[in-house]
């Protein structure tokens, strides 16, 4: 589903979003990449990066203790 996955585990903050910005750059609109993190504050972190940003956060989720955002390039 995702054009772009970025594996961000073991990454503590401000880099799963630094990351996650370079990548979604890269993207076209209306592609969307997927962002793995184990950083705690991620889930609000990266949520209100999106709402700031002109993307589109599909899904949050966390799966065994790895955070999992699908976003929309806007």
């Amino acid at each position: 589903m995702a054009n772009l996955v970025i594996d961000a585990k073991g990454l503590a903050c401000p880099m799963p979003i630094v990351k996650a910005k370079k990548g979604i750059d890269s993207l076209e609109s209306g592609q969307i990449m997927e962002l793995h993190t184990t950083d705690k504050g991620s889930m609000q972190d990266f949520q209100a990066w999106v709402r700031l940003s002109k993307h589109e956060l599909i899904e949050a989720k966390e799966e065994n203790g790895v955070f999992v955002f699908l976003v929309k390039k806007g």
